[in-house]
């Protein structure tokens, strides 16, 4: 293979959608491949271009496309489905120009591009790929359960009715381990009529996807065992190529790879490392819910007053946009009772891989969730949105590492303190939590096989690379 490698790399182009949580998992896959010999572009919008200082490394090459909204983004746009049309159009246009440019490069003349892997998000990409007779991949960013789901319920093979939404019914859904109820489904089946065009948006990731070469999914085989098998009955072209984390946290093979490469915040990880430094193993609960996630003022004050009365320590990510929601009462409360520290960013991996971290407090994030998994982190979830809740019921009822605060008062349809803080105690101090911890330690082995010489998602890298060259 590396004499096959040196005579024709083969040149992958990456879109991911122009946002943090889909930007790093898509550049992770691209220093999986750029390792294995394929040179490699991650294409971004011009917006994010001006909103970063991205320092990629490991030989991966970095253009930038307009997505329509060059000051502001996603922000300046009115609505969801205009940003995503004027981005199809626009961005549709920017990138057949560039892949023109490159391919006529001196530069690129002994590796033009030859593949579009694109973020199942941005289904146009297929056709740009198409008009030059590219090689085609669609990137899945969420786990196979929840594009099960979606893929079932655009075909008409999942109805989910009134009646089983006010009785929160039982769901069961082909191909998946375990039943759900309609409030374990993504939050746009579960509460119908909420967020169109976001529905809309996961339904579109499937209209061409039967025309794609490569389906990729940022999971892993054992992960999720039985929906990788019935999908990949459905689509052949199906790969597992997860967690697309950064190498040193999983099988070390590729050098310095300590952090994504990428971040649309300035890092300053010393506060958060030195605080869990003086603390003894497993004593700390380490609390966010990611860059999105919009708590009201009720459900941030619960949260404080929850990990309060946990009694153990924590450190909780509050971002400078959600700070306003926390008086200065509990602020004050926090820091003089010597338990918690607030901090507006941190480190989140080396975090989740220190000895002092004993328990994640998460929305469920698919990132987060595969993060604590591949560091063998317990989880207490309280999901917000879209895939979630499926994530959170996974968690607690699959994997078995976690628990999903209950909600007890159904009418407001929030959590209280005492919720959080009987949750927070099973995991750290309850016997389901010694259980919880090694379910923790087995899934992190299956992390590290998977990606490691010869698992799975690296086989699966292998066939891809192997096919690619040769194309």
């Amino acid at each position: 293979m590396e004499k096959m490698i040196m005579e024709k790399r083969g040149h992958v182009l990456m879109i991911p959608f122009p946002s943090q949580g889909h930007i790093n998992p898509c550049l992770q896959f691209l220093k999986r491949l750029v390792s294995k010999g394929l040179k490699t572009t991650l294409v971004t919008t011009n917006f994010i271009s001006k909103s970063i200082q991205p320092k990629l490394g490991h030989n991966i090459g970095i253009e930038f496309i307009s997505d329509g909204y060059d000051n502001g983004g996603f922000a300046e746009s009115d609505s969801v489905q205009s940003y995503l049309q004027r981005l199809q159009a626009v961005g549709s246009a920017d990138l057949t120009q560039l892949i023109k440019k490159l391919n006529s490069s001196t530069e690129m003349k002994d590796n033009p591009v030859n593949c579009i892997v694109y973020d199942a998000f941005l289904p146009w990409a297929l056709d740009v790929a198409r008009q030059f007779g590219l090689v085609g991949g669609s990137f899945f960013t969420q786990p196979c359960a929840v594009n099960s789901i979606y893929y079932q319920f655009g075909k008409g093979l999942l109805k989910i009715g009134e009646d089983m939404v006010t009785a929160n019914s039982d769901v069961l859904i082909t191909g998946l381990p375990l039943p759900l109820q309609v409030s374990d489904l993504p939050s746009f089946l579960g509460v119908p009529g909420t967020y169109p065009a976001y529905l809309e948006m996961v339904l579109n990731q499937f209209i061409n996807v039967e025309e794609a070469d490569w389906i990729f999914i940022n999971s892993f085989d054992m992960l999720e065992v039985q929906v990788v098998d019935w999908m990949t009955k459905k689509f052949p072209q199906l790969r597992t190529i997860g967690p697309t984390i950064p190498s040193v946290y999983l099988d070390n093979r590729i050098e310095d790879d300590r952090d994504y490469g990428l971040n649309l915040f300035k890092p300053d990880s010393s506060i958060c490392m030195n605080w869990l430094n003086a603390k003894a193993n497993g004593t700390v609960v380490y609390v966010s819910f990611g860059s999105m996630a919009d708590l009201s003022k009720e459900q941030m004050e619960e949260l404080a007053m929850g990990l309060i009365g946990s009694n153990s320590y924590f450190l909780w990510v509050v971002r400078g946009s959600e700070e306003h929601k926390l008086s200065a009462k509990i602020l004050e409360e926090i820091e003089t009772g010597n338990k918690g520290l607030v901090v507006k960013w941190s480190p989140q991996l080396q975090v989740l891989s220190h000895e002092a971290v004993g328990c994640f407090v998460t929305h469920c994030g698919w990132n987060s969730t595969l993060e604590a998994l591949s560091l063998g982190v317990p989880m207490v979830g309280i999901p917000q949105w879209t895939d979630q809740t499926t994530n959170a019921k996974f968690i607690e009822d699959e994997w078995r590492v976690g628990v999903r605060v209950k909600v007890s008062d159904a009418r407001k349809g929030i959590w209280t303190r005492k919720d959080l803080e009987v949750s927070i105690r099973e995991v750290m101090e309850g016997e389901k939590g010694k259980e919880m911890k090694r379910n923790s330690s087995k899934w992190r082995k299956l992390a590290q096989q998977a990606v490691d010489l010869g698992g799975s998602s690296d086989q699966n890298l292998d066939e891809f690379v192997a096919k690619l060259i040769c194309s």
